[in-house]
């Protein structure tokens, strides 16, 4: 079963990604976050463990990290209603997730032989996941250092809308579009943000680059 399911998990873990991000357009806003955003963590977090299932002692030891936060916060591990110690101490366990399995995209990535559509989809699976990862970092130094970002998103109390607003900085930020709502006021956060800016770029000047490269050294061999 899993070697099967090894074989489309660019796939899986691109649609669980998308269905994070962009989930909330289609339901309304308390149900989604309450009830569906978990599911939708949880479904998140067996498709990563998915892509990393070839390192058995990586994934198992995922898999139990994972299996004692669910024992140690309940069902809320997934969710955004605790206080700030246990939210953070998910935070950090997400980011090192995070970190593992978008490392072990851009190798799985950067050493296809051929670029096939498994490869495309991984590719744009390593890109979000820089994304998620912003996230992570970004409020992460938001609970240590409340106000280390500020604007018009941030103005609320509301742990729901703040890690919304912080989760959309993040992909702006990657994506070097830069609007204004959101600015990082203190040494640390502008850092961050600078680290995350760079990912960006050096992923679709380098990673996307070599995949480009090899589909055009394939295109010319078969033809």
């Amino acid at each position: 079963m899993i070697k099967e399911l090894y074989t489309y998990r660019f796939e899986i873990f691109l649609i669980t990604q998308l269905v994070i991000l962009f989930g909330s357009l289609f339901f309304p806003p308390e149900f989604y976050d309450h009830i569906l955003l978990p599911v939708f963590y949880l479904i998140s977090i067996a498709g990563g463990i998915l892509m990393i299932s070839k390192k058995k002692k990586l994934m198992w030891l995922f898999v139990v990290l994972f299996a004692i936060s669910a024992l140690v916060f309940g069902f809320e591990m997934l969710a955004r209603r605790q206080n700030t110690e246990n939210l953070l101490i998910r935070l950090s366990i997400y980011f090192i997730f995070y970190i593992t399995v978008a490392w072990n995209i851009i190798k799985q990535v950067w050493q296809a032989e051929r670029v096939t559509k498994n490869v495309i989809m991984g590719l744009m699976c390593g890109y979000i996941s820089l994304g998620f990862l912003g996230f992570f970092l970004f409020m992460s130094i938001e609970l240590t250092n409340p106000g280390a970002f500020s604007g018009i998103l941030m103005e609320t109390n509301d742990i729901v809308l703040k890690s919304d607003a912080i989760l959309y900085y993040a992909y702006i930020t990657l994506l070097t579009i830069g609007y204004g709502e959101i600015v990082p006021t203190i040494p640390i956060a502008q850092k961050a943000a600078i680290l995350v800016g760079l990912m960006g770029q050096f992923y679709l000047v380098i990673i996307t680059a070599v995949v480009v490269e090899k589909y055009i050294k394939h295109s010319s061999s078969k033809d």
